[in-house]
């Protein structure tokens, strides 16, 4: 990691790091932002720039301002980093692997999160503070470097999104750029627990990307049990906001639903969630909650989680079943967290 307040480059764009950098000829910039997202670790291994900038750039600036400071291979192929921040806090990120060999980086676009969600390890920790975005784009950089060529970004790892949306937005789009990553914005999905300013904003500003809501249940008196965010924007204000987003977007939208044994799996959950979902396009993703040694929820059965899928699919509604990628080590959604009163239980195993 690099010591005293250098300028911080992965979250810059090509013209951003020119004019930061005083840099002649312009095309330098690009240079450095194209040798950033190939993977290069720091400037020594920009052979195309003359030895007088390396070394200039050495002086002022940093390529990265993190470091791993942990990794976790799980059996499925996933990867969990826990990344150590300049200031001393840490965040964790997860690249998931399907049978197709798809990657999909999973990033945090805070340290830790103030949410306060029931069922989420990652409420445990707070907020020790929002990331910048060059903090996000090193997450990928980290991934990709760690894990191999990553063919998807997820906004699904610890804090929300449009708490932090600033950065966030920054974040999308450096991994957006054609010199550098290229990301498509249909490989892109923000994931938020349900904050209407932000999916308005989305709406009229952008980017075009995916858009996932954590649902949870669409039972208003039980989301707010589990969801301090359902107390201050009820379930009627949240699908205000994702009518005007879909009549603004026109993409289909992703309900995540978290099955909680006895509590969001049953029958009438499932109804009142095929009551909430008209008039809007979308798909659900069951997610069969993840155990944490913190938590004391219980695992659905595997016989509710299919009935609670059967009931949508014979409505008609697309459903799929989140597969808990990484959950061996703690990297499964809903669990990722750096609680520093305890040892780690990911690594005992």
């Amino acid at each position: 990691m690099t010591p005293g307040p250098t300028l911080a480059l992965a979250g810059l764009l090509p013209d951003q790091i020119v004019e930061n950098l005083s840099l002649e000829p312009a095309f330098r910039g690009t240079q450095i932002f194209g040798w950033i997202h190939r993977g290069a670790p720091d400037f020594s291994h920009m052979t195309d720039l003359p030895s007088e900038l390396r070394a200039r750039l050495a002086g002022s600036a940093a390529v990265a301002t993190t470091a791993v400071a942990r990794r976790h291979d799980a059996p499925d192929g996933s990867t969990k980093l826990r990344i150590l921040l300049a200031d001393g806090a840490f965040v964790e990120t997860m690249c998931l692997a399907d049978p197709n060999g798809r990657r999909t980086a999973c990033l945090s676009t805070q340290s830790g999160c103030a949410m306060g969600c029931a069922f989420c390890r990652t409420g445990l920790m707070g907020l020790a503070r929002d990331l910048e975005a060059h903090e996000i784009v090193e997450q990928f950089l980290h991934l990709a470097r760690e894990a191999g060529s990553v063919d998807n970004v997820v906004f699904m790892g610890m804090g929300e999104p449009f708490r932090n949306w600033e950065s966030t937005a920054r974040a999308i789009e450096v991994l957006r750029h054609p010199e550098g990553t290229g990301m498509g914005v249909r490989r892109i999905t923000v994931s938020t627990c349900g904050i209407p300013a932000g999916i308005l904003r989305l709406a009229e500003e952008g980017p075009d990307v995916k858009l996932a809501v954590s649902l949870v249940t669409a039972d208003q008196d039980s989301r707010a049990s589990l969801m301090p965010v359902a107390r201050a924007h009820p379930l009627a204000e949240l699908k205000d906001a994702l009518i005007a987003y879909q009549r603004a977007r026109r993409h289909r939208i992703t309900l995540e639903i978290v099955l909680l044994a006895g509590l969001t799996d049953r029958d009438r959950d499932a109804d009142a969630l095929l009551r909430f979902i008209p008039p809007l396009r979308a798909m659900v993703n069951l997610i069969p909650w993840n155990p944490v040694p913190e938590i004391g929820f219980s695992e659905p059965s595997r016989e509710r989680v299919l009935r609670f899928e059967e009931r949508l699919a014979r409505a008609g509604v697309p459903v799929t079943r989140r597969v808990g990628k990484g959950r061996g080590i703690l990297g499964a959604c809903g669990q990722l967290a750096v609680l520093q009163d305890r040892a780690d239980p990911a690594d005992a195993r």
